[in-house]
């Protein structure tokens, strides 16, 4: 039997050839197909609990579609974004910056948009270095560590402050010494004390874990840098995706509104789906508090991802300017609120 995998490479050179001879033709959609990617962390617990309860399976029955779904992992935005060109993948995940700038670069060719958020979760520059207190203590010597230098959340979300304190022209400051690295090794290496890491740009439950240790503390939040509260990361696909499989996807987006409802109903359990899931090592405990947090919020409706929109485009960053956050979500998410 062809894995999902093959059978979507066949499907997409079919449809190339297809589309050399004059374009592809609307299909019936007698069965679903949605393949998706995700990272580590708690910012997915949206997906863990999908997962785990088969919700898109569940919507798909009530459309009348059987739907076969296939769960990946991959760490970084820069794999995630080239998976989904390559069409080895329909569904990724990542934060919000790496979704506008395949946005950005796609429009009037694939035309990818976002479906969804997965919630709105904090993310802390944390250091072990006792000489840094705020932005401006970090020298040449120091280490960041991200999930993708230059182009993921953490490293936009360092270019929009350092722009704001150090000018337009300073806006990849950081860039310059910042490493990719997944958030598991860097919380490990930030906690031995014993690498060139010296600092780590970190969502949970990695910072959770590592400012268990006494040496590590938090220079600045995504919170901080944008105002409040904001969505994290972001589910996003090709416009051909969405058009060829609407009851799939549709099937996909009602699963996330559930998985949010099922979280907030009973976030102890959610807790537990995560551990499962992910099959995390780290305490019950503090993954039922970090869950519990209060400046944590699971929902798939976008908070102050604008703000990104805008800053990044007057960086130069993107070139096109959206209108509002509308422009690069699907009109599914335009049914609810979003910013």
């Amino acid at each position: 039997m062809k894995t999902l995998w093959a059978k979507k490479a066949l499907r997409y050179g079919a449809l190339g050839i297809i589309t050399l001879v004059g374009g592809a033709s609307a299909h019936a959609e007698e069965r679903g197909e949605i393949s998706i990617a995700q990272q580590f962390g708690i910012g997915y617990l949206l997906l863990d609990v999908i997962q785990e309860q088969a919700l898109i399976e569940k919507h798909g029955r009530e459309q009348g579609i059987d739907i076969d779904v296939e769960w990946r992992t991959i760490s970084g935005a820069t794999a995630m974004n080239e998976a989904l060109l390559s069409g080895s993948l329909d569904v990724v995940s990542a934060g919000v910056p790496p979704m506008l700038t395949v946005w950005d670069r796609t429009q009037g060719r694939q035309n990818v948009k976002a479906i969804a958020a997965l919630g709105s979760l904090p993310n802390h520059l944390l250091t072990n270095n006792p000489d840094v207190q705020d932005l401006e203590d970090f020298t040449d010597q120091d280490r960041i560590a991200v999930p993708a230098a230059g182009v993921g959340f953490q490293s936009r979300t360092l270019q929009i402050e350092a722009a704001r304190r150090f000018g337009a022209e300073d806006f990849q400051r950081f860039d310059q010494i910042s490493i990719s690295l997944p958030h598991s090794e860097a919380t490990a290496a930030l906690i031995s004390g014993h690498s060139e890491i010296s600092a780590h740009f970190s969502s949970p439950p990695f910072l959770h874990q590592a400012l268990e240790n006494p040496n590590v503390r938090s220079v600045i939040s995504s919170y901080d840098i944008l105002g409040g509260p904001a969505t994290f990361n972001v589910l996003y696909t090709t416009e051909a995706y969405r058009e060829e499989n609407p009851k799939t996807y549709r099937a996909f987006y009602d699963a996330l509104l559930e998985a949010a409802e099922i979280i907030n109903s009973d976030k102890d359990a959610a807790a537990e789906t995560f551990i499962n899931v992910q099959q995390s090592r780290l305490d019950p405990k503090l993954v039922r508090s970090i869950v519990n947090d209060p400046e944590i919020t699971f929902t798939a409706f976008p908070e102050r991802t604008f703000i990104y929109a805008e800053e990044l485009h007057n960086l130069g960053v993107l070139e096109h300017q959206a209108e509002s956050w509308q422009d690069y979500f699907f009109e599914e998410a335009h049914e609810h609120p979003g910013s």
